[in-house]
């Protein structure tokens, strides 16, 4: 089969795709509730005499032979939606397809990403003579809180894989456009949860109490002078603190307060060091002013940045463009979101794509986790010609 034939036979499915990722996004389950998301993945997989794995929790692992010796592939889908209230509008008008479940919704386009993967299992099967090694397509539980990334790079550790890849349909990018490059492209996440912890008292003798708001104050401060002279400045790393809590009452002194938020990097040695700086502030100041620190579950750096294999996001992108033509290829920045994914580019030489999907025309482009989220439809075509052709690259 020649590459005109491949863009044609993906055309072929394009009803299905689109039928697949709306009711994807009528019936969205948050992370690790995707019970429903999974029958109906499990009915297409079965629908196509697929070969499935399930995993503990929710996720699964569908395996395509080739016909051909050859390298195996992974090819990873998320599952889950979001606890976000859906708008019935994008920016310009009604929606095709809105959430029918109160409070949650595919905000991140995840129903796209299982409608793409379903759409290349289908040319994929119809092309199994031409196909080297084995495929074992991913659909991931929970990435959005992570909470079924171990089990996936669990259930992998079982199988010989060569390379993966993913895509992530992307807001900043027109619709009509793939981005597949080397280098980072989500950053990494340090997530911050501080806990100060003191002695509580009356307002009126705070000499005879340990403030937490005092020191918590300091670290607040401390951590902004220290990102800006001890972090590189020539490596990106951002500090959002979105949360500050302590006491209850305007006379008591409390015993307790929190510092929460994110910080944001690129290369791996600032994120680390930046991790130390916040433990080094947080755990001295608070022993300058008699207090002690503990941490949330989430003080961590999880997870790391995606980092694109520079040989498979080549050629993938010539492959992209061989099916597509050059036109398709799109320019973008580097994303400040931050994705599991990276767990499989830490393991397997792979790269992640941007999927365009922005159409002012339409009303698609707003941001992601934002409930006027929406998705040019005519995208996800694009999608599975940039998975098949990670495939039939060589």
């Amino acid at each position: 089969m020649n590459l005109e034939d491949v863009k044609k036979l993906v055309l072929e499915y394009e009803d299905y795709i689109v039928q697949m990722r709306r009711e994807f996004h009528r019936r969205p389950e948050i992370s690790g509730e995707e019970t429903g998301t999974r029958d109906i993945l499990i009915r297409e997989i079965e629908r196509m005499n697929v070969p499935y794995r399930l995993l503990k929790g929710t996720g699964i692992i569908a395996v395509i032979e080739g016909k051909k010796p050859g390298k195996n592939r992974v090819l990873r889908a998320d599952i889950d939606g979001l606890p976000v209230q859906e708008d019935s509008e994008n920016l310009k008008q009604a929606k095709v397809c809105v959430s029918e479940v109160e409070g949650v919704c595919h905000a991140c386009g995840h129903d796209a990403h299982m409608a793409v993967l379903l759409g290349t299992m289908q040319v994929l099967t119809r092309m199994l003579d031409e196909i080297e090694g084995t495929v074992y397509c991913c659909f991931e539980e929970g990435e959005e809180t992570n909470c079924g990334i171990d089990t996936m790079m669990e259930a992998l550790s079982d199988y010989k894989i060569d390379e993966c890849f993913a895509l992530h349909v992307y807001s900043g990018l027109e619709a009509g456009k793939v981005n597949v490059v080397p280098g980072p492209r989500m950053a990494g996440n340090i997530g911050i949860g501080i806990y100060l912890h003191g002695k509580s008292g009356h307002g009126s003798r705070p000499d005879q109490a340990v403030s937490t708001i005092i020191p918590a104050a300091h670290i607040i401060t401390q951590l902004n002078s220290a990102f800006m002279n001890q972090l590189n400045v020539e490596e990106t790393v951002t500090l959002g603190l979105g949360m500050v809590r302590a006491g209850e009452a305007t006379n008591v002194i409390p015993d307790e307060a929190y510092i929460g938020g994110t910080a944001r990097f690129f290369n791996w040695d600032e994120g680390e060091k930046a991790l130390r700086i916040i433990n080094r502030i947080s755990e001295n100041t608070a022993e300058c002013h008699n207090c002690t620190v503990t941490y949330q579950h989430r003080h961590n750096i999880s997870p790391y940045p995606v980092i694109n294999d520079e040989g498979v996001a080549l050629r993938v992108q010539q492959k992209i463009a061989e099916i597509c033509g050059e036109e398709v290829l799109g320019d973008c920045d580097r994303w400040f979101a931050s994705e599991c994914y990276s767990a499989y580019l830490n393991k397997y030489p792979g790269a992640l794509g941007f999927l365009g999907i922005r159409n002012e025309d339409y009303g698609s482009g707003a941001a992601h986790h934002n409930g006027k989220f929406d998705i040019d439809e005519s995208a996800l075509t694009l999608g599975v010609c940039a998975e098949v052709g990670f495939i039939l690259g060589k």
